[in-house]
């Protein structure tokens, strides 16, 4: 099939401007930041005009679900890329989409998989920006991958200077390895061409084991079965002594569950009271794996992209007046996985964190990308845990987060940077080593530290303050 050409840029002069202050927040509620404007670009070309005529600061902002002030910075603008999202091309022949980076992945979604075709990596939700997922090299529950930068064939990127720049992994690859997991510190990312997958069935196998036992048999059962696309295990709270393997296999039995694509909104009421109990007590916590023992017996067979659509309405109300739920992670060499867990439990036990879920993920090594999380080949332990919004609990939050980084970095592991900013400027510089090359970079690209957001301001301020 020829390439179909889809979008054909069009230059807009005026840009959609909001010009009094307004305060922006994430998904958390936790971060606000009173910025001066949120301007909405619908081109690559008004981004470049923007960036010309402005002198900054300037934060870029798509999904907002960074957690830690990634997306604003204070008295800056704000630039919102939901209007940039139009489809430049697609050759479904040769597996190849070039899309805008303010598109989510549901609309890359519902585009391909009339093709039945896959996005290749991505997070377990369709709801983030393209852009959002490329700024901080995302990963999912991908089995054989890692790092969204390895689905990666190029980016287009405008710079301080307004000037657009093609980068890729053979054309200005430092400007393509420091951008792609670069926080929107270098410039503003608007083009994407990503390498698809064959979106093919599905059945959902599981089993429970003893946590000791799991490396062992991801090992000898996973990490190299060619059939595995999804896979991820539940580290059961509050006594974290279970975990539950679960792998969406390749398959050519009949689907049990004929959609193509799950619903665009995904809210329950029954979702909802799950999560509530399992927050409330120790008890709504052993309730839930009651609940998994039943659910999983069922083995579903589905298409890959239906499981891969999940939308974060699943998951609402995340916000509350006085408290939220919030997610972190860290990244261990595999081969650790034995001795991190146990440090990892007593933690968490130690300080009454009221963790809903621990979610293990694989990945491959990074290709290079300046600010990788992914070194080696990792495990990645995600928690999503309910937290009182208070400056005490705030605080408290901070201590034991940067105990668990301490304990990620004597593992030889790292933490993941798109949530609360309560990592120390040392812990910062050991978990990223290369962060002074990114800056050097980012020093000479943008002279004037034109974009900036929370994330970068702490850390580039306090190690440039250190020197």
């Amino acid at each position: 099939m020829k390439c179909l050409n889809l979008f054909s840029g069009f230059f807009f002069l005026s840009l959609s401007l909001t010009t009094h202050a307004v305060v922006v927040n994430d998904i958390t509620g936790m971060t606000p930041v009173e910025v001066t404007s949120i301007v909405q670009p619908e081109s690559t070309q008004q981004v470049a005009e923007l960036i010309k005529n402005t002198d900054g600061p300037v934060s870029i902002a798509g999904g907002k679900y960074s957690m830690g002030g990634q997306t604003a910075i204070k008295n800056g603008i704000q630039i919102d890329t939901q209007k940039l999202n139009h489809v430049i091309s697609f050759d479904p022949t040769e597996k190849l989409l070039t899309i805008e980076t303010g598109a989510n992945w549901r609309q890359v979604q519902e585009l391909i998989d009339p093709y039945n075709l896959s996005v290749k990596i991505m997070q377990s939700y369709a709801n983030f920006s393209i852009g959002g997922s490329l700024s901080v090299n995302v990963h999912g529950r991908y089995i054989g991958e890692g790092p969204i930068i390895l689905s990666v064939e190029k980016i287009k990127i405008v710079l301080a200077d307004g000037s657009i720049v093609v980068a890729s992994p053979t054309e200005n690859q430092e400007i393509f390895y420091g951008a792609i997991g670069g926080y929107g510190g270098l410039g503003v990312i608007t083009e994407v061409t990503l390498r698809l997958a064959d979106n093919v069935k599905v059945k959902r196998v599981s089993d429970v084991m003893p946590i000791k036992n799991y490396y062992q048999y991801f090992v000898e059962n996973i990490r190299s079965d060619k059939d595995a696309i999804f896979h991820n295990a539940i580290i059961y709270p509050p006594d974290y002594k279970k975990v539950r393997s679960v792998t969406f296999k390749q398959t050519q039995e009949p689907l049990t569950i004929q959609e193509r694509l799950r619903p665009n909104s995904q809210y329950s009421r029954k979702q909802e009271a799950q999560i509530k109990l399992v927050t409330s007590s120790d008890l709504g916590k052993h309730l839930r794996k009651t609940y998994d023992f039943f659910d999983y017996i069922n083995k579903p067979v589905m298409w890959r992209n239906y499981e891969a659509s999940y939308d974060v309405s699943n998951l609402h109300p995340i916000a509350s007046k006085n408290k939220s739920f919030v997610l972190q992670e860290y990244f261990i060499p595999i081969e650790r996985f034995d001795e991190f867990y146990p440090d990892l439990v007593s933690i968490l036990k130690k300080h009454k964190v009221n963790v809903i879920n621990i979610s293990i993920r694989h990945a491959n090594q990074d290709s290079g990308s300046l600010l990788a999380w992914a070194k080696k080949e990792v495990f990645a332990f995600v928690i999503y845990y309910q937290q009182a919004t208070d400056e005490k609990s705030k605080n408290e939050v901070g201590i034991w987060t940067r105990k668990l980084i301490d304990l990620a970095l004597a593992n030889e592991g790292s933490y993941y940077l798109p949530y609360q900013l309560h990592a120390t400027v040392e812990q910062f510089q050991r978990a990223y080593p290369q962060a002074e090359q990114y800056f050097k970079l980012k020093d000479r690209l943008d002279p004037d530290n034109k974009f900036s957001n929370l994330l970068l301001q702490r850390y580039r301020t306090e190690l440039t303050d250190n020197k």
